[in-house]
């Protein structure tokens, strides 16, 4: 039996990510900091699909949670076939303006703590011959974003550095694959008011199960970076012949539009 580990696991991209390995009957070690709900979800998925789940309640934006979570892992003797970095959060604002802890707990979450568990459990792949890292990047990656300007940035990091290993990988049997997905119906769009916005308003937000699906398709197939949609790929593409000075403007006159409460 195969066993994917996978960060932000109890809502969004990450509780679906289970549903779609748990039909692939892998065992499932499920990681997020909410411990009631990740109890509930673990319940849930067991029953529904029959598969052994884990839950490993633990705060990725605390120095050392990666570390914890490995050395767990270890200890109950669990071998990682799959490890799907999922767990990121965001913010809206001025950068100025943007609460220090905050943006200190972002690039905790989305850089360092997937950083530090895909070395973590990295090495037993490359040992074995066999892995797969699956990392949830965004669309932001392809572009500079004013009024989100860390998150997209850490997104960028996200996609370069699966890029980077995937380069360095080749040859050893571990795939690395960075999916880029545009706009998701997710707890995420709350915790940045994204569910005022005109685009969750006109219903343009993809849902997460389809993005899921996509990921582990695409992750299957040994995808280096995919991005999920027909539009959002055509933007990742046009967006690599636009100066960046250019983009910058674009994003920045977008997320002033998609602000604005004109609609309903």
């Amino acid at each position: 039996m195969k066993t994917v580990l996978i960060t932000g696991a109890s809502r969004g991209i990450g509780y679906e990510l289970g549903k779609v390995f748990a039909r692939l009957s892998y065992r499932l070690v499920l990681v997020s900091r909410n411990a009631v709900t990740l109890e509930e979800v673990r319940q849930k998925l067991s029953t529904d699909y029959g598969v052994d789940v884990i839950v490993i309640p633990k705060d990725l934006s605390v120095q050392q949670a990666a570390l914890e979570i490995y050395n767990e892992v270890e200890k109950r003797g669990i071998v990682v076939d799959v490890l799907a970095n999922n767990a990121g959060v965001g913010d809206f604002g001025e950068f100025k303006d943007e609460d220090y802890y905050k943006i200190s707990r972002m690039l905790h979450l989305n850089i360092v703590a997937l950083t530090e568990l895909t070395r973590l459990f990295l090495k037993g792949m490359t040992e074995r011959r066999e892995g797969k890292i699956l990392n949830i990047s965004s669309l932001a990656a392809f572009l500079p974003g004013p009024y989100m300007a860390v998150y997209y940035a850490s997104k960028a990091y996200v996609k370069s550095f699966s890029q980077a290993l995937s380069d360095e990988l080749k040859s050893t049997g571990v795939t690395v694959t960075a999916v880029c997905p545009g706009l998701v119906r997710t707890g995420f769009q709350n915790e940045v008011n994204g569910e005022k916005t005109a685009a969750a308003r006109l219903n343009l937000l993809a849902s997460s199960e389809w993005v899921a699906e996509s990921a582990v398709k695409a992750m299957l197939e040994g995808k280096e970076i995919f991005v999920p949609g027909l539009i959002n790929n055509s933007i990742a593409r046009t967006s690599q012949l636009i100066p960046d000075g250019i983009k910058s403007r674009i994003v920045k006159k977008i997320q002033e539009i998609n602000r604005m409460k004109i609609f309903f």
